[in-house]
């Protein structure tokens, strides 16, 4: 159940302010097509507004210089950001620890305090250390000498190899796989290949969010990190020794080849694939599909396989549409340009002829 909460709370909670009724009292957060009287929703831009007729929420979200509305607003410069931090804290629930279930298995010599939730069929190797508030769903596997930090969440089917080292407030959903061998080998002469150990660890620091069906292979040597405020999408891919910036977004089948390393903030649109042994700056972002294959320095914006800069880019996807059209407007000129060139031939021959 949500809490209920007034509107200058929910204000002050994100450093908003009050147009109408301060003391309105809200329970939720919901979309404008879907909330009701005692739910708040949110515009993103001025140019939403007026609300749609059928909205019936009780209150909104509203960026600066959006004038005054039928309903009580929160006023606040990034309505998205607050939004956010507004919907999560309605919905925050008190962790109650549910204890470890009979049916988990648990290897010897773990660390698991009292204040954990230990799910059906959960299964913990040897000397796995858990923090304070832990939640393991059904079907988790976690590896050896495994620890994970306080308040983390791991979602049913997770398997987390032996040696990893996950952070606080750390959320794995389904099916993710953590600490995986990298994908190493050697090829002979013959074309036959040798597996190269891999013998690293994977780190994952706090406030990290990682999605389902998602892979982070362990390193060859040393470590996998992905560094704190990462968001990584559903079934992407971060091979063996990249290293992740903070706050950096992976989106949904990005893949990461090995030793490359990324900056802070940097984004990958879906489907992105970055070759490996590459440094990506700072606040690089690459549009969905790219492909690179090159250094990027920080703040660059590319597009395109092989990717290059994204303003570029759209010019040359533009004019590739055009293509067909382009090809027959040329044969038109070559074959007006071969006459034009046969009438002055002609001409030529003809004075000379009188000369």
């Amino acid at each position: 159940m949500s809490r209920i909460c007034t509107l200058q709370q929910l204000a002050d909670l994100v450093g908003g302010k009050v147009e109408g009724d301060p003391h309105l009292p809200l329970h939720g957060l919901n979309g404008i097509d879907y909330a009701g009287p005692d739910e708040i929703t949110f515009v993103l831009d001025a140019r939403q507004l007026p609300l749609p007729v059928h909205c019936r929420a009780g209150a909104c979200i509203v960026p600066p210089g959006a004038g005054p509305l039928s309903i009580p607003t929160i006023v606040t410069p990034q309505p998205s950001v607050a939004a956010a931090q507004i919907h999560t804290f309605l919905l925050a629930t008190p962790f109650a620890a549910q204890g470890i279930h009979p049916s988990a298995v648990i290897g010897a010599g773990c660390t698991i305090p009292e204040a954990v939730s230990v799910g059906p069929l959960v299964c913990l190797g040897n000397g796995v250390v858990l923090g304070e508030r832990v939640t393991l769903h059904p079907g988790a596997v976690i590896g050896s000498e495994t620890v994970i930090g306080d308040d983390s969440v791991i979602h049913a089917k997770v398997v987390v190899a032996e040696r990893c080292t996950i952070g606080k407030r750390v959320i794995l959903h389904h099916g993710a796989v953590i600490g995986s061998d990298g994908f190493g080998f050697a090829t002979d002469g013959r074309g036959q290949h040798y597996k190269k150990p891999q013998v690293g660890t994977v780190r994952i620091d706090d406030d990290v969010e990682i999605g389902a069906n998602a892979c982070v292979d362990r390193a060859a040597f040393g470590v996998t990190w992905i560094k704190s405020g990462a968001r990584i999408d559903n079934l992407v891919m971060v091979g063996h020794n990249v290293v992740v910036g903070e706050n950096s977004i992976l989106v949904a089948q990005a893949g990461i080849a090995g030793s490359t390393t990324l900056g802070r903030n940097v984004v990958l649109g879906a489907k992105v694939g970055v070759a490996g042994h590459l440094h990506l700056g700072d606040q690089v972002m690459a549009a969905a599909m790219s492909g690179i294959h090159n250094d990027q320095p920080p703040g660059a914006k590319v597009g395109g396989a092989p990717a290059f800069e994204v303003r570029n880019w759209g010019r040359a996807t533009a004019a590739f549409s055009r293509l067909p059209e382009m090809v027959k407007e040329l044969r038109r000129l070559r074959k007006e340009v071969d006459r034009l060139t046969g009438l002055l031939g002609t001409t030529e021959h003809e004075k000379g002829t009188e000369a």
